[in-house]
């Protein structure tokens, strides 16, 4: 015999609330309401954005919308009004905008291709539809072609190509003889993506069928065939023997040379495939070779996604489903056999087409309200957000002094009855786009009751159960429930009040009994409703039906005594092995027993006693074994097989104490087989009453134990006898011992903070059971700051097992508490646990460098982003080649959150490279920062002397260089025309010394022969000469004023001494501006 728990009560029918308390109001479906509040249209039911359509049937584009009044519907196609009061083919059905085009009376459906939009228009606003593309299904036939044989070598790969007519959608190819049997398809021989047949190698037995290619059309279930292909197949050895076909070396046995793999498909060493987010990624790899080539398929820098990846047409293709940014990278197929090996790199870049990160929603505010209505959307590349308001564009609407716009937000202060409209955001990008609409509507509404007035619920003892109480209203109104018309709000101990207003009784009491009052309350008015609560006792099996051994013909009655709540209907059935049991003419049936008379082998089976009223039920099972053998042994015992031991019987309890009790039972019969085992289980009536758990476990020599208890705990034991065969049936149950209270000892284990959203942390915990409450009316005190701040701890009162931190920073930790607490006091003081609110975008990445240390590469470094708004995933690097507005292909690497480093390989030394990163986290990739490469040595030289060159300073540089060159230039010409020898005769005591070779003949050269200066000057540090004070000076001859020239130039006369010359000049100073002497001063 075995008690099976009792399954949750049957609760009375729970009335669905409509009532959303997060800020907007949501329209209940009661019609009466529906059919008294004003709404602007929705639009219900649409047709898809492409739509194909079977050109044999009538042309249906579906439009349904709601509001209040009812909606009149128009269309435009191509942009353009569609009349279709001017088109007899055209209808649209009744209270509703589908259109209907009829084919009956002839018409071609081509004509009407084109793309639709349907309006929904009321009153108060314009609802719109997607933009529906309708186009016609075709199924174009095969161009009629005369196909010669196709000669090949045995050994030569082959390919044969389908080129199927373009069909509207895309035909199904398949392979198959003109005899219509299909192409055994292998490694060797397989059939392409595009529909081609691929022979990796050609072997003789090819040339055994004919080869056609059939598409089949899916509107149209046509299937057309292609004319067929016939190989002629050229060999070395004509004998086509089958025993070759599993030979080990086929293709040397056949003279067929060996060769390494080439790729047939994809061609080339590398290609490229974009991919959308959400839809299957497809790689295909098909390579020729003997021995024919295996494929495996690998992704750089990490592992295939096993969950998502799998390998079709003999491992040449692998499908990655549900596509997501992550899988984008570098994958490459390897194609070997026993002569090599090849491989082809295949870069996935993977888009997307807008998807909802918050779509917006319809919003129904009170007069005086705020709200607003927010568009988020992302995509690769990032969609754009353009709002309409009645399908006409924001920006051309009246203006609105309640409205404001901000990006993918429109935000509504003291929204008025005149507010009412119908919003659409449109987010798209190159690959797609997302309508929504969403009205606003301004009510004002008093409270009103949704469900039946003075309802009935009935629930069995100590079971959970859930009062609602629907209501509507604008504004929200507020819920308070009340018990047996007293005054105090019920919410918290055995109470939860939810956010829609449903009161929760968490486990019912006797007392709990009564009526129950919500009262719904807002500035309009106030609506009530009572529900009368009744509960029941549980219905019990106390007396349970026993495992029996059974002679055959002999009578076997099995007992089930039920108690059970006088005010519900009992009913008593009985099942066999698990299936509703015939009561026959061998078996009677009572209220407390079931008979079974002249026992047959048949009867032997599992008995299950199901006891239930309207609101639960309880099971009891017990087995009979029926003996076959009726002879009566001289040893009964030895007669009797082995079996499980009987329950034990007549538990008690001693020595009660605090903590601790004796439990003390007498075993039952051990059926031949000794107890080795006793398991002591307890069952409590507060959080878990009927589920019984194991407490110890104790030897089978054993009848009496001590038991260590929790605080406050209504106890309830029970035994359970183990010996070889197996375990017994339990004891009956214990009295009930119920232990004193005291504050908790431990706290929740598996606290965690962490974000749903961008705003907020969820903190959640495992909550405590019965043994680990200690008292009554368990609760949790949560407690959360900012970590490493100063800021008071902020703290909540939680009852169940979650609470959501609101407004909080992006990404930012939090030190979390939770304690738990009873009547009695609180428990230890809790761990700190950190915790992280929710993650957002990242900013830039910091200090973005690019260095070229040659031509051949370039070097990328950068730090962390200063704001990571959460746990980096990753980089995403984009760049391209440009050379003066020529732009290259835009290349994609994804790196790793750890690293910080690039270094890119130049594809030439003339392009310059354009650099975009930008970090991601698990919301998306954040804001970019853009960096180009150095420009090449010869360019920053060109662009270097540009700049300088129109720059003032150096222009009057230039200026004064070539002045002073001009000067020079002019004194060097002065220094030619006088030069030659001339006589000098010396005053001085000293003569010339006749070492100097110059002065041999009595005369002195002033050539300027190579360019040397004259003896007696130096050579300053910018070029020019200066004279030394002891030397004489051309000047001085030059200015004296008295020396003469013989007729062939030759000088005559005598020079005055230097000093005596200053003398001169100083009394001569009218002289020293001239110009003349200026130059001879600096010659």
């Amino acid at each position: 015999m075995a008690r099976q728990p009792p399954p949750p009560s049957v609760h009375a029918a729970i009335l669905l609330c409509l009532l959303s308390l997060s800020g907007a109001i949501e329209i209940p479906m009661d019609p009466s309401i529906q059919n008294e509040l004003s709404q602007p249209p929705t639009i219900t039911k649409q047709s898809v954005k492409d739509h194909i359509v079977d050109p044999r049937d009538n042309i249906l584009i579906e439009c349904e919308a709601k509001g209040n009044p009812a909606p009149s519907f128009h269309w435009t196609r191509n942009s353009r009004f569609f009349n279709i009061a001017k088109d007899p083919r055209v209808s649209m059905r009744r209270k509703s905008g589908t259109l209907v085009i009829d084919f009956r009376s002839g018409g071609r459906p081509e004509e009407y291709e084109g793309e639709y939009q349907c309006f929904a228009r009321n009153k108060f606003g314009t609802a719109l539809s997607n933009r529906i593309r309708l186009q016609v299904s075709k199924s174009p036939l095969w161009p009629k072609e005369n196909l010669d044989p196709v000669v090949v070598q045995e050994g030569a790969p082959l390919t044969l190509q389908c080129n199927p007519p373009p069909g509207l959608p895309s035909p199904v190819i398949f392979w198959m003889s003109s005899s219509m049997e299909p192409i055994t398809q292998d490694k060797r021989v397989s059939q392409g993506h595009n529909g081609d047949l691929y022979f990796s190698n050609v072997m003789l037995q090819d040339m055994q069928t004919d080869y056609s290619c059939n598409a089949r059309f899916h509107f149209t279930h046509t299937i057309q065939q292609k004319n067929a292909f016939t190989l002629k197949v050229l060999t070395n050895n004509p004998y086509n023997d089958s025993s070759l076909r599993n030979h080990p070396d086929m293709y040397s046995a056949r003279g067929v040379a060996e060769r390494t793999p080439s790729f047939m498909y994809p061609q080339g060493t590398a290609s490229s495939q974009m991919v959308l987010r959400g839809t299957d990624l497809l790689l295909e790899c098909i390579a020729s070779g003997v021995p024919t080539p295996d494929i495996a398929w690998y992704k750089k820098g990490g592992d295939l996604p096993s969950d998502k990846a799998k390998f079709e047409n003999f491992n040449k293709a692998l499908r990655i489903t549900n596509v997501s940014e992550e899988d984008s990278g570098e994958y490459f197929c390897l194609a070997s056999n026993k002569m090599g090996s090849i491989r082809h790199t295949i870069s996935v870049r993977v888009k997307a087409a807008p998807y909802w990160l918050d779509e917006p929603k319809n919003l129904i505010l009170a007069p005086g309200e705020d709200g607003r209505l927010v568009c988020r959307a992302n995509g690769n590349p990032k969609p754009t957000v353009q709002w309409m308001v009645n399908g006409e564009p924001l920006q051309s609407a009246p203006p609105n002094p309640n409205r404001e716009v901000a990006g993918d937000t429109i935000i509504f202060r003291d929204t008025q009855i005149s507010s009412r409209a119908v919003y659409q955001c449109n987010t798209s990008n190159e690959h797609g786009y997302l309508l929504a609409n969403a009205f606003v509507s301004v009510l004002d509404v008093p409270p009103r009751m949704l469900s039946p007035r003075n309802q009935l619920i009935r629930v069995i003892l100590y079971n959970r159960t859930r009062l609602d109480c629907p209501f509507f209203g604008s504004p929200i109104p507020t819920l308070r429930w009340f018990k047996n018309g007293q005054g105090s709000n019920l919410d918290g101990g055995n109470y939860h009040v939810y956010e829609n207003g449903s009161l929760e009784i968490k486990m019912i009491r006797k007392e709990d009994q009564g009526i129950y009052t919500c009262v719904a309350t807002n500035i309009l008015g106030k609506a009530e409703n009572q529900v009368r609560l009744e509960v029941k006792d549980p219905t019990r099996i106390y007396r349970m039906p026993e495992d029996q051994v059974a002679k055959r013909g002999t009578t076997v009655q099995l007992e089930c005594r039920v108690k059970h709540d006088p005010s519900l209907k009992l009913t008593v059935s009985w099942l066999k092995d698990d299936e509703p049991l015939y009561i026959g003419n061998r078996m009677k049936k009572e209220d407390d027993s079931l008979t079974i008379f002249g026992v047959a082998e048949r009867d032997q089976g599992s008995y299950t006693c199901v006891a239930s009223t309207e609101l639960d039920q309880d099971l009891a099972k017990a087995y009979l074994t029926v003996l076959a053998d009726q002879a009566t042994p001289t040893n009964r015992l030895a007669a009797l097989p082995k079996g499980r031991p009987d329950r034990p019987r007549d538990l008690e309890l001693t020595d009660l104490a605090e903590r601790s009790v004796r439990l003390t039972w007498i075993p039952g019969d051990d059926n031949n087989s000794p107890i080795t085992d006793y398991v002591v289980q307890f069952e409590e009536d507060q959080f878990q009453p009927g589920v019984w758990h194991d407490h110890s476990k104790f030897p089978g020599s054993v009848n009496s134990a001590i038991l260590q208890l929790s605080p406050y705990v209504n106890y309830q034991f029970r035994v359970i006898a183990i010996n070889e065969v197996g375990s017994s049936h339990p004891s009956l149950p214990s009295e009930r011992y119920r232990t004193s209270g005291a504050p908790p000892e431990s706290n929740p284990a598996d606290v965690k903070g962490e974000g749903t959203r961008k705003n907020n942390m969820e903190i959640t915990w495992t909550p405590m059971n019965a043994t680990s409450a200690f008292g009554p009316n368990l609760r949790y005190i949560v407690k959360w700051r900012r970590r490493e701040t100063r800021e008071t701890w902020n703290n909540a009162t939680v009852w169940g097992s979650r609470y959501v931190v609101g407004q909080t920073p992006v990404y930012v930790p939090y030190e979390i508490r939770v304690q738990a607490e009873n009547d009695f006091g609180k428990g230890p003081e809790p761990d700190t646990v950190i915790g992280y609110s929710g993650e957002d975008l990242p900013s830039a990445p910091r200090r973005f460098r690019v260095r070229q240390p040659n031509l051949e590469t370039i070097n990328l470094e950068w730090d962390h982003p200063e704001h990571p708004n959460g746990i980096l995933i990753g980089y995403t690097l984009k760049y391209v080649a440009f050379n003066g507005t020529k732009l290259g292909k835009q290349i994609v690497e994804n790196f790793s959150p750890n690293q910080t480093k690039f270094t890119m390989q130049r594809a030439d030394p003339v392009s310059r490279y354009r650099f975009t990163l930008s970090a991601r986290t698990q919301v998306g990739s954040g804001e970019a920062v853009t960096e180009e490469s150095p420009a090449p040595p010869n360019e920053a030289y060109t662009n270097n002397q540009a700049d300088i060159a129109t720059q003032g300073w150096f222009i009057g540089l230039m200026c004064a260089i070539a002045l002073l060159v001009l000067i020079l230039l002019i004194v060097c010409f002065i220094k030619r025309s006088r030069g030659g020898k001339y006589p000098v005769r010396e005053k001085k005591d000293v003569p010339l010394g006749p070492e100097d070779p110059k002065e041999e003949d009595g005369s002195f050269d002033y050539s300027d022969e190579d360019n040397k200066p004259l003896q007696g000057s130096q050579t300053s540090l910018d070029g020019t000469i200066k004279q030394q004070e002891s030397d004489d000076s051309l000047v001085d001859y030059g200015e004296g004023g008295e020396g003469q020239f013989n007729e062939d130039g030759s000088f005559i006369g005598q020079y005055t001494v230097k000093k005596d010359k200053e003398e001169t000049e100083g009394n001569e100073s009218s002289e020293a501006t001239s110009p003349v002497n200026a130059i001879y001063s600096l010659a």
